[in-house]
């Protein structure tokens, strides 16, 4: 890794940059619901945000957000900006992602789409196996609900 590149937990003030990351590597925004106050409110039961900073910069490269919810952690938001791929950034926040889950005693899960074959090998590399043929499905519009 990188001399100037750090791995550290978010912080309140790290918001506006890592919504950058997460818009340029399509892992997040607002229409997932994923603002500063669901992340504060994620941290405050038990769920945890790493980031990896260009301390150079100041810029936000890499992102692990885990949430936790009483039974397992959830593993959201892995990525790194696409210019710093490669060079085993993601390799790195999956295995602190892990050791925290370890630490804490729960298993982990995460989701990930087939055809990224780069995060798949990782995933499988580090431990994680595939749980089956689940079609995951979601409501992100409650208010559109009519019942």
């Amino acid at each position: 890794m990188d001399k100037n590149f750090v791995v550290r937990d978010y912080q309140n003030n790290d918001y506006k940059k890592l919504k950058e990351l997460w818009e340029v590597t399509g892992l997040g925004g607002s229409h997932r619901g994923d603002d500063d106050t669901i992340i504060a409110h994620s941290l405050e039961i038990g769920g945890r945000l790493i980031v990896i900073e260009n301390t150079e910069t100041g810029e936000i490269i890499g992102s692990s957000w885990m949430t936790f919810d009483g039974r397992r952690i959830h593993l959201h938001h892995i990525g790194v900006k696409p210019e710093f791929q490669n060079q085993g950034l993601g390799k790195l926040l999956t295995k602190e992602s892990l050791k925290h889950a370890k630490n804490k005693g729960y298993q982990i899960k995460l989701e990930v789409h087939q055809t990224n074959k780069k995060a798949v090998e990782i995933y499988k590399k580090l431990g994680f196996t595939f749980l089956g043929d689940y079609d995951i499905y979601i409501v992100r519009d409650l208010n559109s609900l009519s019942f």
